[in-house]
């Protein structure tokens, strides 16, 4: 962050059920951690995600791991609507409130679910970032949507892919060896 001018990144992605896993899901995970550590080198000193279980909390908790090291580093959790979390249960009700507790700000957009507001949610995250950082399978999907936005937006965007992924031999992090 020495000298550059401080911006602000979100994430677009998919839940894990859309997702590949073990060895391809370590991978991607690992890219991502990358280049969120690329965006803080860069200058990025906020980061947006729309709370959604999959990429958008893991991507959250590196954050809040780089957020150890750089105290600087802000997190904001975008609720499209106040019950986001309701219906989840176990580890991952406790794994979004442990979010939104460690975020450094949480933004509400609306106190109730309405058709659109997921689409207002990364409209929002959007308008307040100039990189997006992303991982997507289905360019038909919310994250193509979000990706779309932001191109047409001028953000600079990032999109980490499978293929890059299976490429790697080795973890960004030791965090993703296991």
């Amino acid at each position: 962050m020495d000298g550059a001018k401080p911006f602000a990144v979100c994430f677009s992605g998919h839940r894990p059920e859309k997702l590949p896993q073990e060895h391809e899901l370590r991978m991607l995970l690992s890219l991502l951690y990358s280049e969120i550590k690329t965006a803080a080198a860069d200058g990025a000193v906020t980061f947006y995600t729309g709370c959604a279980q999959g990429i958008d909390l893991w991507a959250a908790d590196m954050v809040l791991m780089m957020k150890r090291l750089q105290p600087a580093l802000r997190l904001i959790c975008v609720q499209p609507f106040a019950q986001q979390g309701d219906t989840l249960s176990g580890i991952e009700r406790y794994h979004y409130q442990t979010v939104l507790q460690a975020a450094s700000e949480v933004i509400c957009l609306s106190p109730q679910y309405y058709r659109g507001c997921y689409r207002a949610r990364n409209q929002y995250m959007v308008r307040h970032s100039q990189r997006l950082i992303s991982i997507v399978t289905d360019m038909q999907s919310g994250t193509g949507q979000t990706i779309r936005l932001a191109k047409h937006a001028g953000l600079d965007v990032r999109i980490l892919s499978l293929e890059t992924a299976v490429q790697q031999t080795k973890p960004a992090h030791e965090y993703f060896t296991f």
